[in-house]
């Protein structure tokens, strides 16, 4: 398998045993057995066909900012596309973007053209692909709202293109949850606006997020999925749960709605303190919490 894959992406684009923490938002997972860092599509299309042919598993990843990772690591192939694929290509008020593309920075680049629509996106850290994956959203604004195609690989490295009415979108949902798609790139259709009043409500935007959420410490976002008519972290604060900790992770003290690493955490903390928190809900408010974050690896 190694000679395989050596035939496809150079020595220097692998590692061995390489350490998920540092690819992480939460800064917590064991190793990879071999990770990956593909430069193209193509790439990326041989490194499938080759684990699907040897019966390795392998996990795709963009920026790692939605992924927890236990303490394990994770038994196979990680191709890490976060770093790639960061094309873009701006045409009238459509732009097609590559799945490397880190969302802030899209936002940001439609905000230049005058291009209204990607506002929410400002402060989210993950990259287009996982974007696409999770319909990652917030202040209104969501994925589903302005993407009009999908290009994606299936497990065969086979490449497809989806319309919308394909991509079965609901709340933190797609249908590229299920099997075992790699999104590619995404057509997205904005809005012609002007520069001033989209900066403008980016602004305002970041300085909520500063406000409200512990930007300055390692964490995966919004850990639970909001449940139809309940607000997660105000839940958490009406259980006294803001602040609580299992180890090092603790449920912020800024916006209960988040977990941070307060340092020394280990995958495992976080996955007791979700836990705790999906059982305190149920039995005490018989209300379900999803994790939003994707939780991978050995057990």
């Amino acid at each position: 398998m190694y000679n395989r894959i050596l035939e496809i992406i150079p020595e220097e684009r692998l590692r061995w045993q390489e350490p998920l923490s540092a690819h992480t938002t939460f800064k917590v997972g064991g190793p990879a057995d071999l990770m990956i860092f593909p430069q193209s599509v193509g790439e990326i299309q041989q490194v499938v066909r080759v684990c699907r042919e040897e019966k390795i598993p392998y996990l795709v990843m963009g920026l790692g900012s939605n992924l927890l990772v236990r303490d394990k690591g994770f038994r196979g192939v990680v191709i890490k596309i976060g770093h790639a694929l960061k094309g873009l290509y701006i045409s009238g008020n459509e732009i097609i973007a590559e799945a490397g593309i880190r969302l802030s920075e899209l936002s940001k680049k439609a905000a230049a053209n005058c291009l209204s629509g990607l506002e929410f996106a400002e402060g989210i850290p993950g990259s287009v692909g996982g974007a696409v994956v999770m319909n990652a959203g917030a202040y209104d604004g969501e994925m589903s709202h302005i993407i009009t195609a999908v290009s994606a690989l299936d497990s065969s490295g086979d490449l497809h293109t989806f319309k919308p009415e394909d991509l079965a979108f609901g709340y933190r949902s797609s249908i590229f949850q299920k099997g075992d798609w790699i999104v590619i790139s995404a057509l997205m259709k904005l809005t012609p606006g002007r520069q001033e009043d989209i900066e403008a409500k980016m602004r305002e935007y970041a300085r909520l997020r500063r406000e409200k959420q512990p930007l300055d410490m390692p964490s995966a976002g919004s850990i639970f999925k909001r449940p139809p008519g309940v607000y997660v972290g105000p839940l958490l604060e009406k259980m006294g749960l803001k602040g609580f900790k299992i180890g090092d992770a603790q449920v912020s003290t800024k916006h209960a709605g988040f977990i941070v690493n307060c340092g020394q955490a280990t995958a495992q903390n976080i996955i007791d303190l979700i836990h705790y928190i999906q059982q305190r809900a149920l039995d005490e408010y018989n209300i379900i919490l999803e994790p939003e974050v994707r939780i991978v690896g050995e057990e």
